[in-house]
């Protein structure tokens, strides 16, 4: 009997203890669940939620580039793409390479994904491959458990309808860097492109607009099912520009197959409406990627088609440039407009002869003769009385040689040397070097959109500024006239005699460019012509009889033109280079013709002047 109580009594306290961890362990299970559902509740809520619903920002559609009459430029069109969220994977190597057995990836393509996978955080979606097909993506579909992470999107690619005719003015976009990235972190969306050149540079921050969201519905492998919500963001600003897209096409037609540039402003107030460099390229080749061997290609080929050559070709400008050395000689009263001068065909200074480029000489010519005639013998002289510092400070206030401003990346402001600049290179400045520069040869480098500048203050007296950019989200940002433009402080009597001279050029008998006369009644254009030896030519050749035609291309001078027209109410200035071009006068002028010809025929700059103003409407 005591035996059966101990061990009854032994029973009960296991119970108790049994029971009592019982209760502990449910009490504690009951806290816990209390904790769990009732204190934390509605933090488990959103997190279960967040593990059911996948969050991501999503790249805003660029902004487009439009001309002054609304042409797009530059567009957005959409871009089916292959993107991967390296956390939604458990191994990322496994996931590609399944996914270049369905689409095979480059090896490029498979080193600028795994740079981008090292750069951004593993929640960031990172492109795989764009331009998928619809076969590419239903074969992604199918093969969707083998592609842990792997998702397809809709997104945007930068398009430009016009391909090569603007390139160099609207410029490219292309995948942002790490510093890029750094400064703004919205630019490791997928689909995000920066403008690296031309207008697409300038214009980054308006175009780039802010990031939307989407949500989708995911299961528990990350896959997604379904999109829950989407706010597409705030697109970028269109940004108008000053361009007439019609009136470059017919630019570049006109070039034809000239390695060669032209500029038209509107000269009363400085918007560009042609900025032509031939050749060209296809920028939308920076949006996909440039091979290696198109990249040779360009960077092989002479006539260099990567370079805006009217806003960053250097050239010197010739007898284009002898409107400026006239104006200083007539400012500092080294000649007048009635001074005489005797050309013998060359100019002996010191033991050195200066060769005119008409063998036979002009004889005795005035400023409007000289100018007419294009006599370099004349020029000479009022080079080496006028002295090289008045002729650059003349340069500089028409635009040569100074920093003109204009909103386009890589413009070149070109070089008029002075005095203080020879010195500063530890050598003397010598006369001969002055008097060289009288026919725009020598150390000088300007780009034809400096020239064009030149011929549009030229034509108006006044510091007129040219620019691209018309308007910014539909807000105007140019338009001035030019009486809202300073003065040179140039006399009038001194530009009216240089303009006479000019017009005389293209209208008198026994102008240099009579293949520039216009053909439109009762309009007129006043023009120059230039053409530039590259390499020196010795007096044995001279006496050879040395014709600059039977070079090879390379070694032929370039041909130049500048112009304003109407003579008598200026509208457009115009300037044009052609490498290895000749002769100005018989390379050069007419194509300068044409294209004066057709602007004043389209008139873009006046076509919100009632109908009866137009030039058109007066043919």
């Amino acid at each position: 009997m005591r035996r059966e109580a101990k061990r009854t009594g032994v029973f009960t306290r296991r119970a108790l203890l049994v029971a009592g961890g019982q209760v502990a362990a449910l009490g504690f299970l009951g806290a816990k669940l209390y904790q769990v559902q009732v204190i934390e509740g509605d933090r488990y809520a959103t997190l279960a939620e967040t593990n059911r619903i996948s969050a991501r920002l999503i790249a805003p559609p660029r902004g487009r580039l439009l001309d002054r009459f609304g042409t797009v430029v530059a567009g957005n069109k959409l871009n089916w793409r292959a993107l991967l969220i390296a956390e939604q994977t458990e191994d990322v190597g496994t996931t590609l390479y399944n996914f270049s057995r369905i689409v095979p990836l480059a090896e490029h393509e498979r080193a600028r994904i795994e740079r981008d996978l090292r750069r951004h955080r593993r929640f960031i979606p990172v492109t795989v491959r764009e331009f998928l097909s619809w076969e590419d993506m239903a074969r992604i579909e199918v093969n969707a458990p083998d592609l842990p992470g792997i998702l397809v999107d809709v997104g945007t690619t930068r398009q430009y309808p016009l391909g090569p005719t603007l390139a160099h003015v609207v410029g490219y976009v292309a995948p942002p860097n790490e510093n890029d990235v750094a400064d703004d972190p919205m630019l490791a969306l997928p689909g995000i492109r920066v403008g690296r050149a031309g207008m697409e540079r300038t214009h980054d921050t308006n175009l780039r607009g802010r990031a939307g969201a989407v949500q989708l519905e995911v299961n528990a492998v990350g896959r997604v099912i379904r999109e829950l919500d989407r706010q597409e963001g705030t697109p970028g600003q269109d940004v108008a520009l000053t361009i007439d897209a019609e009136l470059q096409k017919s630019v570049l037609q006109r070039l034809g197959e000239e390695s060669a540039s032209a500029v038209v402003m509107d000269a009363r107030n400085g918007e560009v409406l042609a900025m032509a460099t031939n050749p060209s390229f296809d920028p939308s080749l920076f949006n996909s990627g440039i091979s290696q061997a198109q990249w040779v290609q360009w960077t092989n080929n002479r006539r260099a088609p990567l370079i805006n050559k009217a806003a960053a070709g250097l050239y010197a400008p010739g007898s284009t440039y002898k409107m400026v050395v006239a104006l200083a000689g007539l400012e500092a009263k080294a000649i007048t407009a009635s001074d005489r001068v005797n050309c013998p065909g060359y100019l002996d200074y010191g033991d050195r002869r200066y060769h005119c480029w008409s063998k036979g000489g002009h004889g005795m010519l005035d400023l409007h003769g000289a100018l007419k005639h294009s006599c370099d013998v004349f020029f000479y002289e009022v080079a080496r009385r006028t002295g090289i510092d008045r002729i650059a400070a003349m340069s500089n206030r028409f635009g040569l040689g100074t920093k003109l401003g204009i909103d386009l990346p890589g413009a070149r402001q070109g070089f008029v040397p002075t005095r203080a600049w020879r010195t500063a290179q530890g050598k003397a400045w010598n006369i001969g070097d002055t008097i060289v520069c009288g026919i725009g040869q020598g150390y000088l480098q300007l780009t034809p959109l400096s020239l064009a500048t030149m011929a549009a203050r030229l034509a108006t007296g006044r510091a007129v500024e040219p620019h691209l950019t018309r308007s910014i989200g539909g807000v105007v940002q140019s338009g001035a006239r030019s009486e809202d433009w300073p003065s040179l402080g140039v006399p009038e009597r001194a530009l009216h005699a240089v303009r006479e001279g000019m017009w005389a050029v293209v209208n008198e008998p026994q102008g240099t460019a009579p293949l520039a006369r216009l053909p439109i009644q009762g309009v007129q254009m006043a023009g120059k012509t230039g053409s530039v030896q590259i390499r020196n030519v010795s007096r044995e050749q001279r006496e050879r009889g040395y014709k600059s035609e039977n070079l090879p291309w390379e070694l032929r001078p370039h041909a130049l033109f500048v112009a304003f027209a109407p003579y008598d109410a200026p509208r457009y200035a115009l300037a044009l280079v052609v490498e290895h071009g000749n002769a100005g006068a018989q390379a050069a002028a007419p194509i300068a013709r044409d294209i004066m010809t057709d602007v004043l025929t389209r008139d873009p700059a006046g076509r919100n002047e009632p109908p009866g103003q137009r030039l058109a409407d007066r043919r």
